[in-house]
């Protein structure tokens, strides 16, 4: 169910403009449909306090907590099941976030990453994304939404972009704290900055070669990282939030003297956050976490050249929730109805 026809089933069912607000609130602060109103009881017409039940029932099915896997680090990850038996995982932060995802799996490829193993098998609806959130604020409050779990979202744009502009309106989410990730794609330097909700950009470059940058993203858009930084830049210009740079931290790979020098004269200056962020294991090819020494003495060069720096750590890698390792884990259901995840091992994609 996308936005559009959530708001066609509450009109359907009699709903007003006040009444579709108050309702599209509710849900998305994780209450009920039927929580008691102050001041005015009668405030929803009979026939849609009536509906209720069939609206609520139909907002549970878009998504369901699979199960639930917390980390020491306050972490959690969340294997969600789909109405149609596919499933993503979204990640509850510390500090009142949560990472959602936007599709099942992903067609970008990076090789460092478990998600798109399996490929592109659909796309999110808004509902969907939406219903994470909605899914996170019931056990914890959330302030901020990141769009980084599983999926590319500039390749679900329409559904992603309806999604941040009903939480940065009803939904009550700051929009500098509404985080899209991506890749890099024309298509997002055109459309984020019309929406009436900007979000912040977060950009994964992860290094500024852009031959590298082929063989490590092997399906992104080919675009120069250059160009990539100076139409982020741009938009950061344009909503007065700094753009977030992922850099997947690889021993050998893109840790090296040369890469200092190559970000410090991409960065210098700008206004913008470079995340160095420790590679997270995951099956395929053979890559190495670079050294936290190495990391750090990364940060440190690059502050002092003009670059704001972080040493990013991945929350919730205990539990296979870090960056790169979420999957479309099976679900599947006990005889007395209670969600589990697959026995211990080595986890499945879906197929």
């Amino acid at each position: 169910m996308n936005l559009d026809a959530l708001r066609g089933c509450l009109r359907a069912a009699g709903a007003r403009p006040p009444h579709e607000r108050h309702l599209l609130r509710l849900w998305l602060a994780g209450h009920r449909l039927d929580a008691p109103m102050r001041g005015d009881p009668d405030f929803l017409p009979r026939r849609l306090r009536e509906s209720l039940p069939t609206l609520e029932a139909a907002l549970h099915g878009l998504a369901a907590a699979g199960s639930r896997h917390p980390a020491p680090d306050g972490a959690e990850r969340l294997l969600v099941a789909l109405a149609d038996g596919q499933a993503v995982e979204a990640v509850l932060l510390p500090r009142d976030g949560v990472c959602v995802s936007t599709q099942v799996g992903c067609a970008v490829g990076c090789l460092f990453c478990m998600t798109g193993r399996s490929g592109l098998l659909r796309q999110l609806t808004s509902g969907e994304i939406l219903a994470q959130v909605v899914l996170a604020r019931r056990q914890r409050a959330v302030r901020k939404v990141v769009f980084m779990g599983m999926g590319e979202p500039a390749h679900n744009l329409d559904a992603v972009m309806e999604a941040i502009g009903l939480l940065g309106t009803e939904g009550g989410i700051g929009h500098k704290n509404l985080v899209f990730s991506t890749v890099g794609d024309h298509r997002v330097f055109e459309r984020l900055p019309q929406g009436p909700v900007r979000p912040a950009l977060a950009l994964s470059l992860h290094t500024t070669r852009a031959e590298l940058r082929a063989r490590l993203l092997p399906r992104a858009p080919r675009i120069d990282p250059v160009e990539l930084v100076r139409l982020s830049d741009a938009y950061s210009r344009a909503t007065g939030y700094p753009v977030q740079y992922q850099w997947t931290l690889l021993e050998g790979v893109n840790d090296t003297d040369a890469d200092i020098d190559a970000i410090a004269r991409l960065l210098a200056s700008q206004y913008a956050v470079m995340n160095l962020i420790p590679y997270n294991p995951v099956d395929g090819p053979a890559f190495r976490r670079a050294p936290r020494e190495r990391a750090m003495t990364m940060v440190r060069e690059l502050r002092a050249r003009g670059v704001l720096a972080t040493l990013r750590w991945s929350a919730g890698q205990a539990v296979e929730g870090g960056c790169g390792q979420l999957r479309a884990r099976t679900v599947r259901l006990v005889p007395q109805g209670l969600p589990v995840t697959q026995p211990p091992g080595p986890p499945q994609a879906a197929a």
